[in-house]
């Protein structure tokens, strides 16, 4: 997994090259990750992307400043749950049901505030990191202020090697 305190020090970009780089070279690789969406030079959201290409919201900036019961929101963002879950669950389980012969490398860019909102995605990571053979690429949030359940689970595992990015 991949670490850091900043947004913007290139956790996706990371990502993103050794991706390409294990495609390139054959090695079975499923996943998704997020990308900044960016309107006149300011960003005002996050998509989900997977590595067969659909992409679809994570979250954008809300106007406004009153929370409906439904929405979840991390500051400006109000978090797309529904797109987010059909896009990203259905990665997970083709990388979870696939047979020992067809295990891959399964990219998990971010697991963060934002898509911890979904508790059956919390339950899909936990069962890709438990799946034998399965390798996760992944970046995790240091923490600021209370830590995240999941976050911290995946960090103290001794089968998890976690790089701080700067």
């Amino acid at each position: 997994f991949v670490s850091s305190l900043f947004l913007g020090v290139g956790k996706t970009t990371l990502i993103q090259k050794v991706t390409q780089a294990l495609k390139s070279s054959g090695v079975p690789i499923d996943g998704f990750y997020t990308e900044e969406v960016r309107e006149g030079g300011r960003r005002t959201g996050f998509d989900v992307v997977t590595l067969s290409g659909k992409r679809g919201p994570l979250s954008r900036v809300s106007s406004d400043s009153s929370t409906s019961r439904r929405e979840y929101r991390v500051g400006q963002y109000v978090v797309d749950l529904v797109s987010f879950e059909q896009l990203v669950l259905p990665v997970l389980r083709n990388v979870n049901h696939g047979s020992d012969a067809e295990k891959k490398i399964c990219v998990l860019d971010e697991i963060g505030k934002m898509e911890l909102f979904s508790q059956a995605f919390i339950q899909a990571v936990r069962q890709t990191l438990t799946g034998s053979g399965t390798v996760v690429l992944g970046t995790i949030p240091i923490p600021k202020g209370k830590p995240l359940d999941l976050v911290e689970e995946i960090r103290s595992r001794k089968d998890v090697k976690v790089f701080n990015v700067s």
